[in-house]
């Protein structure tokens, strides 16, 4: 089985300050403060020497979002998209969906 990672994450703006990532699974509401530390975990997560230690150990990570209501579980290639999508969403103009 294998997954599209290319539509597997995807962060939108719902209103001013709240967010929603939707992931394969399910979709979690997030507040700025919470796309910010997001963010903040998952840049430190993707350094190189992050990325070779979990290379050489287990191979992914699991990751608490939302005030640790919810926890993700990333391979690799899919902590990488997460970043990607992260910047992009930083980095591209604002929409808010009505």
């Amino acid at each position: 089985m294998e997954i599209d990672i290319k539509y597997s994450y995807e962060i939108k703006a719902l209103t001013f300050c709240k967010y929603i990532l939707t992931t394969p699974n399910n979709e979690i509401n997030l507040s700025f403060p919470q796309i910010l530390e997001l963010r903040r975990n998952i840049n430190k997560l993707t350094q190189f020497s992050s990325l070779e230690r979990i290379v050489n150990n287990e191979n992914f990570v699991l990751l608490f979002v939302a005030d640790k209501q919810h926890l993700l579980y990333l391979e690799i290639p899919e902590l990488l998209h997460l970043k990607e999508e992260i910047e992009l969403f930083f980095h591209a103009p604002a929409s808010i969906l009505v």
